[in-house]
């Protein structure tokens, strides 16, 4: 297990990632190259609907420094530099986003054996500074996550989490947009040989009562292949096949139907991510 409790995004990301990351219903491709100076080129696309999106982006590494640029068909750039370890369990980034004059942002990390540190702030007059903190170990730890908007002196957001972890489970509880969202999570190993593994995630939203259950699980049919698949109280299911043909390079196949409305047409997505 990680040594530490870890940052607050950590709290039950296992659960999210198994039920949600790579379920999409977009054709999505990405191709890596690297130059002769060891600059990472990685060109996107995503086709959502008749919209096609894309970015090129640029990643340097030197040293502790690394130096990413993106340009987007949006006429932005983003530009971000992480320095990492500045000293034991440091890392500052500085993020900016052209033309946009307010968007500069410094966030500084601290990672400990007990606790794991994370504060932002816009650079503007006015910035709007968020801070999360975690502290405990790698089995039980507690957090808070909060934004303070120095202009208008009001918290624009504030979330507290909870998690458990042991070697094939982690369960953990979040209560978030200033109390009004309750999550609690659960991700349990099956088969660690297989990769086998389930989870689950319940939402209640005080002001309108509303709940939502998200159950899912994966499985490695073997080493190169995987499935995973999902389906939540609302009746909407999911499942996806992703393939490594070669490392780091994967091929995603995913769809997604309504089963209280079978004659709605299935939503399928496609993923091509290519690495040399």
């Amino acid at each position: 297990m990680v040594k530490g409790p870890g940052l607050y995004t950590e709290i039950g990301k296992k659960a999210r990632d198994l039920l949600y990351r790579d379920h999409n219903s977009d054709q999505k491709f990405s191709i890596t190259t690297y130059s002769p100076a060891g600059v990472a080129i990685t060109s996107s696309g995503t086709k959502k609907g008749d919209v096609l999106l894309g970015d090129v982006a640029f990643q340097s590494k030197q040293k502790n420094v690394t130096t990413d640029l993106k340009v987007c068909t949006d006429s932005t750039v983003l530009i971000t530099a992480t320095v990492d370890e500045a000293a034991p369990g440091l890392k500052s980034i500085f993020s900016f986003k052209a033309p946009d004059q307010n968007s500069g942002k410094i966030e500084v990390q601290y990672l400990h054996d007990y606790a794991g540190i994370s504060t932002s702030m816009g650079l503007t007059q006015n910035p709007t500074v968020n801070f999360s903190g975690v502290i405990g170990t790698n089995v039980l730890a507690v957090g808070t996550d909060v934004s303070f908007d120095t202009k208008s002196g009001n918290f624009t957001k504030i979330n507290a989490g909870l998690s458990f972890a042991k070697e094939d489970l982690i369960a953990s509880l979040t209560v978030n947009e200033k109390f009004d969202l309750l999550n609690a999570s659960y991700y349990h190993i099956v088969n660690p040989v297989f990769n086998t593994a389930v989870g689950a995630e319940v939402s209640h939203r005080f002001s309108n009562k509303d709940n939502t259950i998200t159950v899912g699980t994966q499985h490695s049919l073997d080493p190169l292949t995987s499935v995973k698949a999902r389906v939540n109280s609302a009746g909407i299911a999911s499942a996806l096949i992703q393939h490594e043909w070669k490392p780091k390079s994967f091929f995603t196949i995913s769809g997604e139907v309504d089963t209280k409305a079978i004659d709605k047409n299935a939503k399928v997505g496609l993923a091509l991510a290519l690495k040399p």
